[in-house]
């Protein structure tokens, strides 16, 4: 039998040895698809897919610095409610192959990545786009890009930043924090942000996809794609998906905790510019912070699971 190891695929990537991850509980095991470099290879994605085949399919996107670990509560219920979950995780993160240079991430080559893993390859249709943090920004962009392919829109703590707009002071110390920091402890910037605590189990999962100081390439320089300027390199493609996104009128729910600074504000602007928000009950997840997937996951499934039945 070969030993477990690594792998380098031809955009130097890494890929996280299984065993790292022989002390998580897979409650929904992973599938893996080929994904295109913009080298001419390509890099493994991971993916859960769990529930029904032919039940309401809904597209989990996390976002910095997780994987779809955090989504396990919400894909539960989700699950028990006849619901079709898909859960990527982004490249650079989880079982997912990891590029080595910061440069390797654009805003634009993850939003490609996802389009592909669910466009293509899993040839998704009527989704329902649940995306939080980074997987906002990413699923919102694909919400603009692809509008015939979603038939509704779950926001939860994020935005869609064009850097027309200063970011709150928090989010700049974040991203500085994650800048300078001599060892990316990923566990603890998660815990950082969860308002019930997390166990030493669930912050050894946010641990396991990163050995090496060398693999956290995505989780470092993913707030610097963040747009902060009006000439980003995403400010033009975020502003495109705003059109869109301001004269849509398929269902859209904004379901944000109460205990994220970061984010908050994002919610009534999105409440109200985007047309399908309007007549909608907004729910707010009380006791919970930026991950409120990992604080209130049973609650969040719970909004999800109705919004879905409901619309």
């Amino acid at each position: 039998m070969c030993p477990r190891r690594s792998y380098i695929q031809p955009m130097h990537a890494y890929r996280t040895p299984e065993d790292r991850f022989d002390e998580i509980i897979d409650r929904h095991p992973p599938s893996y698809a080929e994904v295109p470099d913009p080298d001419g290879g390509t890099l493994r994605m991971a993916y859960v897919d769990a529930g029904p085949a032919a039940g309401p399919v809904a597209l989990l996107l996390h976002g910095e610095p997780t994987w779809s670990y955090l989504y396990r509560e919400v894909i539960d219920v989700l699950v028990g409610a006849g619901v079709r979950c898909v859960a990527p995780d982004l490249i650079g993160f989880g079982r997912s192959d990891k590029p080595l240079l910061t440069s390797d991430h654009t805003f634009a080559r993850h939003v490609e990545w996802v389009r592909n893993l669910a466009f293509e390859h899993l040839d998704l249709s009527d989704v329902t786009l649940v995306g939080q943090d980074w997987g906002g920004l990413i699923g919102l962009r694909l919400v603009a890009e692809h509008p015939t392919l979603f038939a509704r829109v779950v926001t939860a703590n994020t935005g869609l930043p064009t850097g027309d707009f200063d970011m709150p002071e928090i989010w700049w110390q974040f991203r500085r924090a994650v800048e300078q920091a001599p060892t990316f402890d990923v566990g603890r910037f998660v815990e950082a942000g969860c308002v019930r605590g997390l166990s030493d189990v669930d912050r050894a999962a946010y641990d396991a996809p990163f050995p090496t100081e060398e693999s956290k390439a995505g989780p470092r320089v993913m707030p610097t794609l963040v747009p902060t300027t009006p000439d980003d390199p995403a400010s033009d493609a975020n502003r495109a998906a705003w059109e869109v996104l301001t004269a849509w009128e398929k269902p859209f729910l904004t379901a944000f905790s109460d205990s994220d600074p970061i984010t908050g504000a994002m919610a009534p602007i999105l409440r109200q510019l985007v047309p399908g928000c309007a007549g909608r009950h907004h729910p707010t997840i009380v006791n919970a912070g930026h991950f409120l997937q990992e604080d209130a996951g049973t609650e969040l499934g719970t909004v999800v699971a109705a919004f879905i039945a409901d619309s």
